[in-house]
């Protein structure tokens, strides 16, 4: 009921520059980079062709993996703000992207769960930034979520890691929270080795379920490497997002025309 009032009196900015109109402004839309086709069917990761699997995709124990946005530019800006500055409400803004990406993907799942936080990271962020962005994409594509892992370690910062450091440091890190029954979309801010979603995988697979999905808003370069559009489209046309098997909004803007069928980009 107080939201209309807090809306007008403290409207929401942009998830990306934090100055123009939310979700994102028109600047900030031009800079998305949107990962489309051709890609690797297995983890998402941009190709020059299609291909069944690549050297970019993350452990087996994730079977597919998907996220709209490259992390970079006004995405990248939007995570820090999501995970480090108390924008909550930039999961919204992020999410319906991310619906409109796993739907597109045909792989359906029947529990949402998320990467759970450390006890101490949560005390000093206040809240989850996967859980916010689980809670947000979960109705978007009708499947109810769940806390369905429970942390027990915490190896300490992973960003100036490799690969198979931080696969070895996130080893025995998370549990199952009780059994687990069906397939599970995994929901994280950010894919870049995979390490962290690997060891949650494992942890679910161990706890009953049958298969386990990623989704996350962005992936890092250093998992996705940028090749030149048209493998990236780089822009978003206003109010679109694109999913898989669309052509870039960079395409469809430079001929002065959006997909009314795409739905729009946060809320």
């Amino acid at each position: 009921m107080l939201a209309p009032l807090l809306d007008a009196l403290f409207p929401k900015r942009c998830a990306g520059c934090g100055s123009g109109p939310w979700p994102f402004c028109a600047t900030c839309r031009s800079g998305l980079v949107v990962l489309g086709e051709p890609r690797c069917e297995r983890c998402g990761a941009p190709a020059v062709r299609t291909t069944p699997s690549c050297r970019d995709c993350p452990p087996p124990s994730i079977a597919i993996a998907r996220a709209p946005f490259g992390f970079d530019g006004p995405v990248r800006r939007a995570v820090h703000r999501l995970k480090f500055g108390g924008w909550r409400a930039v999961a919204a803004a992020l999410a319906d992207a991310m619906a409109a990406t796993w739907s597109a993907s045909g792989w359906t799942a029947d529990l949402v769960a998320w990467v759970p936080l450390s006890r101490e990271r949560l005390a000093v962020r206040g809240y989850d930034q996967s859980r916010a962005l689980a809670l947000a994409v979960s109705p978007r594509i009708g499947v109810p979520s769940a806390a369905l892992l429970r942390r027990v370690g915490d190896p300490g910062p992973q960003a100036r890691r490799g690969g198979a450091a931080r696969r070895e440091a996130m080893r025995g890190v998370f549990g199952p929270a009780g059994w687990v029954s069906g397939s599970v979309l995994l929901v994280d801010d950010v894919l870049t080795t995979g390490a962290t979603a690997g060891a949650c995988a494992e942890a679910l697979l161990e706890g009953g379920a049958s298969r386990v999905g990623l989704l996350t808003a962005a992936r890092a370069a250093s998992s996705a490497r940028r090749p030149r559009p048209p493998i990236l489209g780089v822009g978003l046309a206003s109010g679109s997002v694109v999913a898989p098997g669309n052509r870039s909004p960079a395409v469809d803007a430079s001929r002065g025309r959006s997909d009314p069928r795409k739905p729009t980009l946060g809320r």
